[in-house]
C-alpha cells in the first residue's frame, strides 16, 4: 500500500468514521461536539509560527506535559499548539495548561491531505512534535512539503507493531524517511525504526521522559492538610485509579473484604473516562456511603468511598492515598502510567495486564516497588498487608522513587535534540 491508496481508502471509509463518532457520542456526548475541528473546519483563532505537539489522548498528554512546560520556558516567544483525538485528552490538556496563555488547543484533523494541509496553513508551526507512536502519513507528508521538521518524541515500537508497519512498507518507509528526529526509549526500538526505513542519523535513543515527571512541591502539603480536614490522617486510604469497565466491581469487592479487617478504610475510586462517572457513582453508592469529589461535600467518618470525578486532579488524588492500585490492568486494556504513584513514593499495585508498560513494569517489579494481583481477594490481601506492615509499604514506595530518579535525564536529551530542529 502506498500513500495514494491509503488516502483513497481513508476517504471511502469516512462514513464508517462518522458512524463511529455517532456511536461513541451516545456514551460520551463530547464526541458529538467540535466535529468541524476533525476536518480542519471552525478551528479556533491561533497564533502562528510556534511549536505543534500532538498527544493522542490522556496518557500521552500527561507524558508530554513536562516537555511542553520545558519548551514554554526555553522558547518564551513561541506559542505551543497541542492537539489530541479524544475528549478526555482535550479536558486534560485544558486542565493542565489553564493558566498558560501561550498554549492553544484543538483536535487534530483526520489524516486527509486537504484537512492536514488546512490545519498546517492555519497554525504554520516551525516544528511538529508527535508523542510516542501516533504516526499519520498525510500529516507528516504535508509537513515535509512545507519544510516543517517533524520529531517523534518518547517513541515506542513493540515487535508486534514493527511487524504491522513492515507489512505496509510502501506507506511507512517514505513516511519515516520524511521525519527529522525519532527519539526512542531503547536501542531495541531504535533498531526497529531503522529497519523500517527511518534515516539512521535521525534515530536517537533518549530514554523515556515519563521518568522525568516533576511533582509540585505544594502537592503533598495540600494533600496532608485535606486529610487533616477530613480527620482522616490515621485512616488507611487507598486509591484505585484509571479504572475501566469491569474493574470497579472487583475493586469494590476488595474494599468490602478489606473493611472486614479495617472498618475505617477509605477508597478513592477514579474511573478513567468521564462518561462513566455517573454509572460508577451509582455502583459505589449502592454498596457504600459514597461522596463525589466534584460535589465538595466533606468526607466524614462514615464515608467509605470517594469517587474521583474531576479532571486534572489525579496526581493530587494519588497524594491523598497511602497505597495505589493502577487500573486498566485487571482487564485486558494494557495498564496505565505506573510512574505517577511511584513519583509520590507510594507502593504500587496492578493487575496482570500490563502489555502497554512491560518495560516500566519490569523495572518497578525488579526494584521491589510493584506488586501484581489477579482478583478481588488478591487485591484485598495485598492492600491489607501494606496497611498492617507499614515498613513494607515505605520500602516499596522508596524503591519506586529511587528507580524513577535513577532513570531521569531523558527530557534533557530530548530537549537538546528538539533545540537543534527549531
Amino acid at each position: 500500500m502506498n500513500r495514494t491508496l491509503y488516502t483513497l481508502l481513508f476517504h471511502l471509509g469516512l462514513p464508517l468514521v462518522a458512524l463511529r463518532l455517532f456511536l461513541r457520542s451516545r456514551k460520551a456526548p463530547a464526541y458529538a461536539q467540535r466535529v468541524g475541528e476533525r476536518f480542519a473546519l471552525n478551528l479556533p483563532a491561533m497564533a502562528k509560527g510556534g511549536i505543534w505537539v500532538h498527544a493522542v489522548s490522556v496518557g500521552e498528554s500527561i507524558a508530554a506535559a513536562p516537555m511542553i512546560r520545558a519548551l514554554l520556558q526555553a522558547y518564551p516567544q513561541l506559542p505551543i499548539t497541542i492537539t489530541c483525538m479524544t475528549p478526555t485528552g482535550s479536558e486534560r490538556i485544558r486542565a493542565m495548561f489553564a493558566d498558560e496563555p501561550r498554549i492553544q488547543h484543538c483536535y487534530l484533523p483526520y489524516d486527509l491531505p486537504w484537512a492536514a494541509g488546512r490545519f498546517l496553513d492555519h497554525v504554520q508551526p516551525k516544528l511538529a512534535v508527535i508523542m510516542e507512536t501516533e504516526l499519520w502519513p498525510n500529516h507528516i507528508h504535508q509537513c515535509a512539503k512545507r519544510g516543517i521538521a517533524v520529531a517523534l518524541a518518547n517513541a515506542r515500537l513493540s515487535e508486534r507493531s514493527a511487524r504491522g508497519y513492515a507489512r505496509f512498507a510502501g506507506l511507512t518507509r517514505p513516511m519515516l524517511a520524511e521525519m527529522s528526529l525519532i527519539a526512542v526509549q531503547t536501542e531495541t526500538e531504535a533498531q526497529r525504526f531503522r529497519q523500517l526505513g527511518a534515516r539512521p542519523e535521525c534515530v536517537q535513543v533518549t530514554g523515556s521522559i515519563k521518568f522525568d515527571l516533576s511533582i509540585d512541591e505544594q502537592l503533598l502539603p495540600r494533600a496532608r492538610a485535606l486529610r487533616e480536614q477530613w480527620q482522616a490522617s490515621q485512616r488507611p486510604v487507598w486509591i484505585a485509579a484509571s479504572t475501566h469497565e469491569g474493574e470497579d466491581e472487583i475493586i469494590l469487592a476488595a474494599h468490602r473484604q478489606l473493611r472486614e479487617h479495617h472498618a475505617d478504610a477509605l477508597l478513592i475510586l477514579v474511573p478513567r473516562h468521564p462518561e462513566r462517572f455517573n454509572s460508577v457513582f451509582e455502583l459505589c453508592h449502592g454498596q457504600f456511603p459514597t461522596v463525589r469529589r466534584s460535589s465538595a461535600e466533606p468526607i466524614n467518618a462514615d464515608t467509605a468511598v470517594l469517587l474521583g470525578d474531576t479532571m486534572g486532579e489525579l496526581l493530587f488524588l494519588y497524594a491523598l492515598a497511602d497505597i495505589a492500585f493502577v487500573g486498566g490492568s485487571l482487564v485486558a486494556n494494557g495498564g496505565h502510567n505506573l510512574l505517577e504513584p511511584a513519583a509520590l513514593s507510594l507502593p504500587v499495585l496492578s493487575g496482570p495486564h500490563l502489555f502497554n508498560f512491560l518495560e516500566i513494569a519490569a523495572m518497578l517489579r525488579e526494584a521491589g516497588a510493584l506488586q501484581e494481583v489477579d482478583d478481588a481477594q488478591g487485591l484485598a490481601a495485598e492492600v491489607r498487608r501494606l496497611i498492617e506492615l507499614p515498613r513494607d509499604a515505605q520500602r516499596m514506595g522508596a524503591a519506586g522513587l529511587a528507580m524513577m530518579k535513577a532513570n531521569q535525564g531523558a527530557l534533557k536529551c530530548l530537549l537538546d535534540a528538539l533545540g537543534r530542529l527549531i
